[in-house]
């Protein structure tokens, strides 16, 4: 994937900028070494292929012996791959490989424990496009590895009639009509509301899909009655860990949750030159 590699080379110019100068004057002679990847803590692998990306960049003789797959569960301690082949390159590429599988590694971890929150519902956990500039593709695969789903990659991809669009368009009713004036068929159309009266609105002219954003969960149970299963509905809005079980109890479809890429924290990850 181009933006990945860009992202990789610019991320590795970032760090070594002109060269990694306490490397060069620690390591005077070229020499083989292997390193292992140790889990400080529990969590969901994401990145461990971009984190080899990040070192073929540097040194394409280096070579990794994963122990572990993207979508596995690693215990804390465990052994998650090792590397080996020359050893300045093992140091220079350490940190900016590390940030990636560690980032990513938090995101599907963080996913996983919404997932696993509601596994009792039948509900889908999504994201959104509330990534780290740059990142989106990195970070939405790792929502994935979490076992949640992308919601959509960007504005392109999909439509979504926000309050914004409503204002500007006069109405749910005008930017639903301008929306279908304008796409190809076979764009599903996605409208955010944010009462019962937008609800019966969206509904009343046909939408795919509605966002019951930031509602009560009382007020969600009504819309999902309101709906009775003729369209999809979404919850979105201020979902936590704490609540997002309550939130998948009133009946809706999707859960759609920025903090997955917005909140996530890294994962404890380490590298040790053996």
């Amino acid at each position: 994937m181009m933006e990945v590699d860009e992202l990789i080379e610019m991320a590795l110019k970032e760090d070594i900028g002109d060269g990694d100068i306490t490397t060069s004057s620690v390591m005077k002679t070229s020499r083989g070494a292997n390193a292992h990847l140790l889990a400080k803590e529990k969590f969901i692998l994401a990145g461990i292929d971009i984190f080899y990306q990040v070192y073929k960049k540097l040194d394409q003789k280096l070579k990794l012996v994963k122990h572990f797959a993207d979508g596995d569960e690693v215990s804390k301690g465990s052994v998650i791959g090792e590397i080996s082949g020359e050893e300045a390159a093992i140091l220079k590429g350490e940190r900016v490989a590390l940030n990636f599988l560690q980032r990513m590694s938090g995101i599907a971890t963080l996913t996983h424990k919404f997932v696993t929150s509601v596994k009792s519902y039948p509900v889908k956990i999504l994201d959104t496009r509330k990534t780290t500039p740059g990142w989106r593709a990195l970070e939405k695969y790792a929502v994935k590895m979490g076992g949640g789903e992308n919601h959509r990659l960007g504005l392109f991809d999909a439509v979504l009639i926000k309050d914004n669009h409503i204002n500007v368009a006069g109405g749910i009713g005008e930017a639903v009509r301008k929306v279908r004036s304008n796409v190809p068929d076979g764009f599903k159309i996605e409208v955010e509301t944010r009462n019962l009266e937008e609800v019966k609105e969206a509904l009343d002219n046909g939408v795919n899909t509605i966002m019951l954003d930031n509602m009560n969960i009382e007020m969600m149970r009504e819309a999902v009655t309101v709906v009775n299963k003729k369209v999809l509905v979404e919850a979105s809005g201020n979902i936590t860990l704490e609540n997002v079980g309550e939130v998948a109890s009133t009946g809706v479809d999707f859960i759609s949750v920025g903090a997955l890429t917005h909140s996530a924290m890294a994962v404890d990850v380490h590298l040790k030159v053996v």
